[in-house]
């Protein structure tokens, strides 16, 4: 049970790194939640006075700490609420604690050579390396990046998911297909720019106490720290004009715990390595807040890159989802 509310917690912490600022969930799961922080000693407080929400839960020392609110699913109190406060100003919490434990980052020295010579060798090296072959499922593949090795635009996601590694590809489920749109909006496609991850490998959940070990959770800050001269490797090999973040936890692991809320960072061009960074919204926050305020607020960043990257801006795209 240990295992399943850090599951639900890790899970939790995705979706606030995205911007989410609600759960909804059935009655039936609400229970179920219940009872299992009960078994484990915890209190959960008495539901709320406005439409039965439920207050937070609290668990106690020694368990996973699962603090949010839910409620039971109301789809036109939720809509309403999406739309007056754009789900912004939610708290981004940094990654979680390392599950396992993992050795030193690896020094990364690529030969001389073309970029493709040099992209050849990291890519082999990544694939070979001992501990993410140890973290590549079974019959899965470790996802390295893909574009171009010139590209100006730099993407950056936080970890592959299942549809990732079964490709292969960053990006290759709902939110890649949306990743696909966007690019196209500006002009540029998955063959002008260049996509990579914090982890080349999907994080999942250990397979304890009744888990379901085919369940994500976003990378740990030791993963991010293992992963990162993987990335540093790519940048060098790429050198792109600009960086671009996508989500919360993309941003935490590329600035560091420089913020609390994605829209103190959101939207404003920082440095990172002496290469200007924009932070905008993971696609999944467009899949699930799907109003057009929310698709302007992530088009106007995408304006900010078209800019600083020197690409032309029609008035048609100017005026996207107003």
């Amino acid at each position: 049970m240990q295992a399943i509310l850090n599951a639900i917690t890790e899970e939790l912490a995705r979706l606030k790194a995205d911007g989410e600022m609600t759960v909804p969930v059935s009655d039936a799961t609400l229970d179920g939640l219940r009872a299992m922080v009960r078994s484990r000693g915890a209190v959960a407080q008495p539901a709320g006075a406005e439409g039965g929400a439920a207050g937070p839960i609290a668990v106690s020392p020694g368990a996973a700490v699962l603090s949010v609110a839910v409620a039971p699913v109301n789809p036109l109190r939720a809509e309403r609420e999406a739309a007056a406060k754009g789900r912004m100003g939610v708290p981004v919490p940094a990654p979680v604690a390392a599950i396992p434990s993992l050795p030193p980052p690896p020094v990364v020295i690529l030969p001389d050579g073309d970029k493709a010579a040099r992209w050849a060798a990291l890519t082999t090296l990544m694939r070979e390396h001992p501990v993410c072959v140890a973290r590549v499922r079974s019959g899965q593949k470790l996802v390295a990046g893909a574009g171009a090795l010139d590209a100006k635009v730099f993407l950056v996601g936080d970890a592959p998911g299942e549809e990732e590694e079964a490709a292969g590809e960053p990006f290759a489920g709902p939110a890649g297909e949306l990743l696909t749109k966007m690019l196209k909006g500006m002009g540029l496609s998955r063959e002008t720019v260049h996509i990579s991850y914090l982890v080349c490998w999907r994080p999942t959940v250990s397979a304890e106490a009744g888990a379901d070990p085919s369940g994500s959770r976003p990378p740990s800050a030791e993963e991010i720290a293992f992963c990162r001269p993987f990335l540093q490797a790519t940048l060098d090999i790429v050198r792109p004009e600009l960086v671009v973040a996508l989500g919360g936890t993309a941003a935490h692991g590329l600035l560091g715990a420089s913020f609390t809320t994605l829209p103190e960072v959101r939207g404003r061009w920082l440095d990172f390595g002496g290469r200007p960074l924009l932070v905008t919204y993971h696609p999944n926050y467009l899949l699930r807040s799907a109003s057009n305020r929310s698709k302007r607020a992530v088009w106007e960043d995408l304006l900010k890159v078209m800019e600083r990257a020197g690409l032309p801006i029609s008035e048609r795209q100017r005026g996207f989802f107003l």
